[in-house]
């Protein structure tokens, strides 16, 4: 029996997609704009049709024809529009130009006519002025052929599993005539950062991790969270594809380096305190995770949001730890430098709130998902280091769709 499929508009590293496909839809098809993140995408998904480029340039039957669909009834479009013009941590222009791909997203969820979409933003869109334009969203969704199931919610990932405190607002369009599905009710317990991360290994430990962000050792992991992730244990309610990985390669976690007197100051700093310097938060085994962040992109001064410091050890997190606090399995990479997968996460969708809601939609069709045998070998490695240049020589695209920025990128091997 066929899986239902799915389309990841704004696909990014590919949250979404991961939290989809675990819960049981193949995505044939992935848009992203930036080449460095389909790239990743890529990687990390070789079934999936990767189409590198912006939503304002394609249409419903191009992405059909890139996808080889033909005329297949798509069961699911999902995405999240750039949301900087929305954003509590920005200044909330209503006016923000970026906000047009919104209606982008709304076209091209038209043109494929599938049984559900689903919006993704954050919660700023549903404050003051900025409600506004959300129900002017759910009514171009009505005209384009969508019930939206309503009230609309704000989901926080920390109800779903993920030991993150991170709150999303999420719309489910039904197309007219289909029943509607429910927003996913919170789990019993909350994950700790501890159950996260305090298994891996000390990056610190490894001189290997200056120069690259894998290194082979073996190490022991207890928690069920992490063992899951790890591939360990096995995840009742993961329906998605094997992936050929070794368990005993720590990846993504090329160092920070720190000067003396800030690892002495994180050293001091108590758990789930912020250091009245760099401002960062220690964080705290037994608690949540802050909302990580994406920082700035390359047009607006290419910073890193300011990571948080590791519960154990004078330092701010790797990529990995970020990564396992976002919900990523292990065998899912990230791109090889600290800015651009700590990016990759802060605008992800942690995958298994994707997952929850995902299940919804297949709960109400009465489709019970089916774990395949396949096992997947991932894509080449040279995606994870591509710089700008050769991502857009790769697929294709002008290196000018996305602003640069110029740094030494590790060899990933």
């Amino acid at each position: 029996m066929s899986r239902p499929i799915g389309i990841d508009l704004f696909a990014g590293a590919g949250g979404m997609s991961l939290g989809f496909e675990q819960a049981g839809f193949d995505i044939v098809a992935a848009v992203e704009i930036d080449p460095i993140h389909c790239a990743t995408h890529e990687y990390n998904f070789p079934q999936t049709k990767t189409i590198c480029g912006s939503v304002i340039d394609l249409t419903g039957a191009e992405i059909r024809r890139r996808a080889r669909l033909g005329n297949k009834d798509i069961d699911v479009v999902v995405g999240g529009a750039p949301c900087q013009g929305f954003s509590l941590m920005g200044k909330r222009a209503f006016e923000d130009p970026r906000n047009q791909l919104v209606f982008h997203y709304v076209r091209i969820v038209q043109e494929l006519n599938p049984k559900y979409c689903v919006f993704e933003n954050v919660r700023g869109l549903t404050l003051g002025k900025h409600a506004q334009f959300l129900e002017e969203l759910i009514v171009a969704l009505g005209e384009a052929g969508y019930d939206v199931l309503t009230p609309y919610q704000v989901l926080n990932a920390a109800d779903y599993g993920v030991p993150q405190d991170r709150r999303r607002l999420f719309l489910v369009g039904t197309r007219k005539g289909l029943k509607s599905p429910e927003y996913p009710v919170p789990i019993d317990r909350r994950i700790t950062v501890g159950d996260a991360i305090n298994d891996l290994p000390n990056a610190d430990s490894f001189d290997d991790l200056n120069l690259r962000d894998f290194v082979p050792v073996e190490w022991s992991t207890n928690s069920p969270y992490a063992r899951k992730l790890r591939g360990f244990d096995r995840d009742p309610d993961d329906y998605s594809y094997p992936r050929k990985f070794d368990p005993n390669l720590l990846t993504c976690s090329i160092r920070t380096e720190h000067t003396q007197s800030s690892q002495a100051r994180f050293a001091v700093t108590p758990q789930g305190k912020t250091d009245p310097i760099s401002r960062f938060r220690r964080l705290e085994s037994t608690g949540l995770c802050n909302t990580l962040r994406a920082g700035t992109d390359s047009a607006r001064g290419a910073h890193t949001s300011p990571r948080p410091i590791h519960p154990l050890f004078p330092r701010v997190i790797t990529v990995r730890e970020a990564a396992r606090l976002h919900s990523y399995p292990d065998w899912f990479r990230l791109h090889a430098t600290k800015w651009h997968g700590c990016r990759q996460i802060g605008n992800s969708v942690p995958p298994l709130l994707a997952r929850a809601l995902a299940r919804e939609i297949l709960k109400v069709q009465d489709i019970k998902p089916s774990k395949p045998r396949k096992i997947l070998d991932r894509g080449e490695d040279r995606l994870l280091s591509f710089d700008m240049g050769s991502a857009s020589k790769y697929f294709k695209v002008s290196r000018h769709t996305i602003a640069q920025r110029s740094r030494k990128i590790p060899v990933v091997t």
